[in-house]
């Protein structure tokens, strides 16, 4: 018997489901070897997944140290009506680009008034930083 293709990031009913999300669960290790996990909000694209945290908050030293990370989207309560994403990657930071800017806009846009008032403008802070995830392997359920 044949395994089943591999999923990828690019999927259409993956970025179908993913548009409907605002929230995914972000997992890491901390420098401590413990495990890290909080919510956080993201976009995606084909390729990738992108992030802002606080600079000084303890998810970013540990991605800093230790690149892996799981990101799960997740919606339903019971048996059928579960349906799930998760993604195991590396995040690498992004500096201060046009990309970045640019994704910075389309945050601004996704959680249009929130992240403005937030940040106190539509300007991403200085102590704030971006990283993306780029996906190892992708895996489905329910979808």
């Amino acid at each position: 018997m044949a395994s089943p293709s591999p999923e990828r990031l690019s999927d259409a009913r993956i970025q179908a489901f993913l548009a409907t999300r605002e929230v995914v669960i972000l997992g890491m290790v901390t420098p401590a070897g413990a495990p890290l996990v909080t919510a956080m909000w993201f976009l995606h694209d084909p390729d990738a997944l992108t992030m802002i945290s606080v600079a000084d908050l303890a998810k970013v030293p540990a991605i800093q140290r230790n690149p892996r990370v799981v990101v799960l989207a997740e919606t339903g309560t019971r048996d059928k009506d579960i349906r799930s994403v998760t993604v195991h990657g590396r995040a690498t930071f992004l500096p201060d680009t046009p990309e970045r800017r640019a994704l910075a806009d389309r945050f601004i846009a996704k959680y249009d008034p929130h992240l403005e008032k937030y940040w106190g403008g539509r300007v991403m802070p200085a102590n704030r930083v971006m990283f993306r995830i780029v996906p190892e392997r992708v895996r489905s359920h329910g979808l």
